[in-house]
C-alpha cells in the first residue's frame, strides 16, 4: 500500500500524454516521452510523496502534482545537461541521450517543454485547491529549486565559472531539487516546510557524492551513462578531492545527518525506513552503509 502511494508513474504518464497529443509536433512528442520513460529510480518524487505522507498527506492532489513537477524538472535538467554545450553526453539511462537520438534543436525544446509542463501541473491544482496560499508556497519552493540564486540553473552556471566551490556546486546542481522535494511534500500536507530543508539538503548532497563515486569507479554499461566525465570536463568531484575512502565517509556522514534531521511527525519511522532503503543504492559494490 505504501509503495503504491509513492508510485507517481501513472500520473506522470498522464501528464506526458497531455503534452504529446495532436497537434504537438511528432518529433517533439516522441522526444518528450523518450526523455521521461523509462525513468530512473524516481528518487525525488518518491521523497516528496513520502514527506507528504509522513505529515498526514493533507492534500494528496497537490502532493502528487508537486512530485510530478519535480520529476519533470529533473528530466528537463538531464536533457539540457547532456547537450554538447554542457557535458556532451551521448548516453543516459542506458540509451542514447535525447540530443543524440533527436538532434540538438529538439533536445533544447524538449527540456523547455518539460519545464513548462511541470509548472502546468501546479497551475491546474489552482482550480481544485481550497487553500491557494498552500499552492503558492509549494510553487515557490519548487521554482526556487530550479532557478537562481541556488537552484539547478545556478548549479549548471557554476560550470561556466573559472573556479568552483564543490559544496556550493553540489548544493545547487543536485541538492536544491531534493530540498524542493522534502519541503514541497511537507508544505503540500499543510505543515511548516522549513524544518524539512535539512533532510533534502543532506540527501541531495549524498546523492551527488554517490554520483561522483560512480563516475570514478562505476562501469558505463551499469550506470547507463559514460563514466569518467568529471575528469575529462574538469568538474569538481568528491573522490578527486577526498579519495575514495574519504568520499565514502562523507556519503555516510551526509546520510546520517539527513536521517537525524527528520522532524517529529506521525510517519517518521516509515520515512526513516524509506530513506535507509533508498540509500543502499548509493554505495558501490564492496562498500556498505554505516548508520550512526
Amino acid at each position: 500500500m505504501v509503495n503504491e502511494r509513492l508510485d507517481c508513474e501513472h500520473h506522470l504518464n498522464m501528464a506526458i500524454q497531455a503534452a504529446t497529443t495532436p497537434p504537438c509536433p511528432p518529433q517533439l512528442a516522441r522526444a518528450l516521452d523518450y526523455a521521461v520513460f523509462p525513468g530512473g529510480a524516481r528518487v525525488r518524487p518518491k521523497l516528496c510523496l513520502a514527506a507528504a505522507m509522513a505529515n498526514g498527506d493533507g492534500d494528496p492532489r497537490l502532493g502528487m502534482a508537486a512530485a510530478i513537477a519535480i520529476e519533470m524538472l529533473h528530466c528537463a535538467s538531464l536533457v539540457h545537461d547532456d547537450l554538447p554545450c554542457f557535458d556532451d553526453a551521448t548516453a543516459r539511462r542506458g540509451k542514447p541521450s535525447v540530443h543524440s537520438a533527436f538532434g540538438e534543436r529538439i533536445a533544447v525544446l524538449t527540456g523547455d517543454t518539460l519545464i513548462v509542463s511541470a509548472l502546468q501541473q501546479l497551475a491546474v491544482c489552482g482550480f481544485h485547491t481550497k487553500d491557494p496560499k498552500r499552492l503558492a508556497t509549494v510553487s515557490q519552493i519548487i521554482t526556487a529549486g530550479v532557478g537562481a540564486p541556488q537552484g539547478i540553473c545556478a548549479g549548471q552556471a557554476w560550470e561556466c565559472e573559472p573556479s568552483i566551490d564543490t559544496a556550493t556546486y553540489h548544493q545547487c546542481k543536485t541538492g536544491a531539487l531534493f530540498v524542493a522535494a522534502t519541503c514541497a511534500g511537507a508544505a503540500a500536507a499543510g505543515q511548516d516546510h522549513l524544518p524539512w530543508a535539512m533532510l533534502g539538503s543532506a540527501i541531495g548532497q549524498a546523492y551527488q557524492v554517490a554520483d561522483d563515486i560512480q563516475d570514478c569507479v562505476g562501469v558505463s554499461a551499469q550506470m547507463g551513462k559514460p563514466s569518467g566525465r568529471d575528469a575529462v570536463l574538469g568538474r569538481p568531484n568528491a573522490v578527486h578531492e577526498l579519495g575514495l575512502e574519504g568520499a565514502i565517509k562523507l556519503l555516510n556522514q551526509l546520510l546520517n545527518e539527513g536521517i537525524a534531521s527528520i522532524p517529529d511527525c506521525t510517519g517518521k519511522a516509515l520515512l526513516v525506513s524509506l530513506v535507509e532503503k533508498q540509500s543502499e543504492r548509493f554505495f558501490p559494490t564492496g562498500f556498505a552503509r554505516c548508520a550512526a
